[in-house]
């Protein structure tokens, strides 16, 4: 079963967001989320960067990071312009081949490469690279299996799913013991909110933020995300963030 814990909201102003404590089995994680797929945690001196994306400038108020995941080859996922804005002398990145063949890796610290099912420990962390494409599986997908990389990040006994660009595939209905997931809805690009919330069902994580909801007609309903998921599985805790700050 589970484990149980308390989830704490903490109102502090950053880009318009707010912060998020996830208390785990000795300190809190914070979550302060950035721009459509790019975040921030900080657990101890530990700070990790999810796809950097929308300029360095948005990072200023954060702490430096030590390890930084990149998803997949596209610019709102790998982009290069804000990589190039911070000083990563010290920071480790983890990367799909595609994106690690892109990187100019005399900037960083290293380059660690994970391909799908791969699981390293990294600065204390266990990460876990998980599948991560479009369906159904075509020569022309705009995200074909095996070249990206989702991440499952365990810090402090606490794991954190990050979908990446995918649809509502057998791997993530598959996932276990998720605590915390970020999973992406957005035409014609991943999927559907209905999709979305089918597999969170199945899946069950304990808490589920939306996010990578900005698609070619706008905003992705995220309230009818969060009603569908209550209506399957009212267990599941729906959090809404405003990731898109300018809207």
């Amino acid at each position: 079963m589970k484990k149980l814990y308390s989830l704490l909201l903490v109102m502090l102003p950053f880009w318009g967001f707010s912060q998020d404590l996830i208390q785990t089995d000795d300190q809190e994680v914070k979550i302060t989320p950035i721009l459509h797929g790019s975040l921030v945690l900080d657990y101890k001196d530990l700070t990790i960067y999810v796809d950097p994306y929308g300029g360095a400038e948005r990072f200023q108020s954060q702490n430096p990071a030590d390890l930084v995941l990149i998803t997949d080859i596209h610019g709102d996922h790998h982009n290069q312009e804000t990589l190039d804005g911070l000083d990563l002398s010290n920071t480790v990145i983890v990367a799909p081949q595609a994106v690690a063949e892109k990187l100019p890796a005399e900037k960083y610290k290293s380059i660690i490469v994970l391909g799908n099912g791969d699981v390293e420990n990294i600065l204390g962390s266990r990460i876990e690279a998980i599948p991560m494409y479009n369906l159904p599986e075509t020569e022309d997908s705009r995200h074909p299996k095996g070249r990206g990389n989702g991440y499952i990040v365990e810090l402090g006994g606490k794991s954190f799913y990050f979908s990446g660009d995918t649809e509502d595939i057998p791997e993530m209905r598959a996932l276990e013991n998720i605590d915390v997931a970020f999973v992406c809805m957005n035409l014609p690009f991943t999927m559907d909110v209905d999709q979305a919330a089918s597999a969170v069902s199945e899946f069950q994580p304990t808490v589920v933020y939306p996010y990578h909801y900005r698609g070619t007609n706008g905003l992705s309903d995220v309230e009818k995300f969060k009603n569908l998921v209550g209506e399957k599985t009212p267990g599941v805790e729906v959090r809404l963030r405003n990731w898109y700050p300018e809207n």
